[in-house]
């Protein structure tokens, strides 16, 4: 990297999608970008939050992911903010997930954007659904924690 300064390690999180499901196995996939794309993501205009991954001919693909292109975007480029970007896996590792997929109930989401080795990798989960109960005890947890955290930071005052 010319600039320098070192780049953060993470870039953008699905936070949406500890919520909605449960994960089984994660992997790193590195991602295929063009050049205004990268420039955006070291500014963080990038959302995952609508993002999933899909299978097409036996390559991966993330659909939904959103990086907004900077206005000093050059001017014969014409930016497209939620193409769909192919992901790079060994073949071993997308004919397992091929399997696991077909599985009913099982769908592949991106949680995590980071940079690792100056690329710009793509963390995936194998992911199984939650229903409504389930993310009922996801909010209920969530809240305890914080009634916990409020009742040992008022106690150490």
């Amino acid at each position: 990297m010319a600039t320098g300064k070192p780049l953060p390690a993470r870039i953008a999180d699905n936070k949406k999608a500890a919520f909605n499901y449960f994960f089984e196995e994660k992997y790193e996939a590195g991602m295929v970008l063009e050049g205004w794309e990268v420039k955006a993501v070291r500014e963080g205009k990038v959302q995952l939050t609508d993002g999933y991954v899909v299978i097409r001919n036996g390559e991966l693909f993330v659909i939904g992911c959103q990086i907004n292109p900077l206005k000093t975007a050059s001017t014969h480029v014409r930016p497209d903010a939620v193409r769909s970007r192919k992901l790079l896996m060994h073949k071993d590792e997308i004919l397992r997930l091929i399997g696991k997929v077909e599985q009913k109930g099982y769908t592949l989401v991106p949680l995590n954007m980071h940079w690792k080795n100056g690329r710009v990798k793509c963390e995936i989960a194998l992911a199984r659904g939650k229903v409504e109960h389930d993310k009922r005890n996801t909010i209920k947890d969530r809240e305890g924690k914080r009634e916990v955290e409020r009742a040992m930071k008022s106690r150490n005052r």
